[in-house]
């Protein structure tokens, strides 16, 4: 049986809630729901460890914790996760990485996996659960389809408990650009308390590209790439922006959108390093917060056109929402392709969800 299909098959038995936690102590339990609790966080992790437990699974005779062919006695966890792992993964509606969990720099150590692994993954307590497990497949012998079936649960429950149905517009004939843009301002602005709000203009974003896209002449022939992480680095993500537009397979736009800081001179020169990289003709940069430093800004911005050609255009989230909703045919088309984004999201936890369902039944009281 091939790698996918193994691991198909064990996320299967989750999904019928085949049980194996007598099969494992509290422990293992614990480092299982640490790992579960932050696979949308520390989605190079979890890759990793579904990595190597599937390749136990299939080679039992190898230390999954030796995980480069360039360590003695190793194996490449990475080609094992960029070929069936991370896009079966993905299929699953599991947590994945863009491409390969070994591209987390505190994870491409050429060091093995033991307990005193100095890669520097961020969250301490998942590093020890990560570690902890791995020494419990390899050194007391655990099987690790009972760990793998346990956290897969635990995903999906906690998948099920951000499931939030958008409700419809009752009267999508009355809706007005001025009133969708209060409801995004109201939306952008709450205090959720928690992480991922951020990401919430970035699929507004998306949406109204997906239109674009198909109405503007200036877009024809482009193609949207598929949203990343919201969370993962542009050197793991390969990306030059939050949204990327590409034409005849060469970049051609790119958004990155700033919800709450200022632009300023960083920001842009970073815009400089990924436009030199990437070379697209447009790099959007958007901010609720305003531009500082504006002569330096400015400047900069003149000497990018100058020297490669990309004008880089700096403007306020909402503000260019509402130009770009003049020029849609369809203002519904938006409002429902972006309540689908919003529904669908397995980084967005559950009140950001509500929110918008809140708004939205407050909305069709007022239509």
């Amino acid at each position: 049986m091939s790698y996918n299909t193994i691991l198909v098959d064990i996320y299967n038995e989750a999904v019928d809630k085949v049980q194996y936690k007598n099969k494992l102590d509290d422990k293992v339990l614990q480092n299982i729901e640490t790992i579960a609790q932050k696979s949308f966080n520390q989605k190079g992790v979890f890759t990793v460890f579904v990595t190597l437990s599937i390749y136990k699974v299939v080679h039992p005779e190898q230390d999954i914790r030796i995980h480069q062919t360039q360590i003695e006695g190793g194996f490449s966890g990475r080609s094992m996760d960029t070929k069936y792992i991370t896009p079966t993964l993905k299929k699953l509606g599991l947590p994945s990485m863009a491409e390969s969990g070994w591209l987390t720099r505190s994870l491409e150590q050429p060091y093995p996996y033991t307990l005193d692994y100095e890669g520097k993954i961020s969250n301490k307590n998942v590093k020890k659960s990560f570690l902890e497990l791995v020494y419990s497949i390899e050194i007391d012998k655990i099987n690790p389809k009972y760990i793998l079936v346990e956290l897969f649960k635990l995903i999906i429950e906690i998948q099920e408990t951000n499931k939030i149905i958008i409700t419809p517009l009752t009267n999508p004939e009355n809706l007005t650009i001025d009133k969708t843009i209060e409801l995004l301002d109201k939306q952008f602005s709450f205090d959720y308390k928690t992480s991922y709000g951020s990401k919430l203009p970035v699929l507004a974003f998306y949406a109204i590209y997906e239109i674009l896209i198909h109405e503007i002449s200036r877009y024809n022939k482009c193609q949207l790439k598929e949203l990343g992480s919201h969370t993962a680095c542009d050197r793991s993500s390969k990306s030059a922006g939050d949204i990327e537009v590409f034409k005849e397979g060469k970049l051609f736009e790119a958004i990155e959108i700033k919800l709450d800081k200022s632009i300023d001179t960083n920001i842009l020169r970073i815009a400089k390093e990924k436009i030199i990289c990437f070379n697209p003709q447009r790099y959007y940069i958007l901010s609720n917060q305003g531009t500082v430093d504006i002569d330096e800004v400015y400047g900069i911005i003149e000497d990018v056109k100058q020297e490669h050609g990309c004008q880089i255009i700096v403007n306020g989230v909402l503000a260019t929402l509402k130009y770009y909703m003049r020029l849609i045919d369809n203002l519904e088309e938006f409002y429902t392709l972006y309540s689908k984004l919003i529904e669908s999201d397995t980084e967005l936890k559950a009140v950001h969800k509500e929110v918008w369902n809140e708004l939205t039944m407050e909305l069709n009281h007022e239509l």
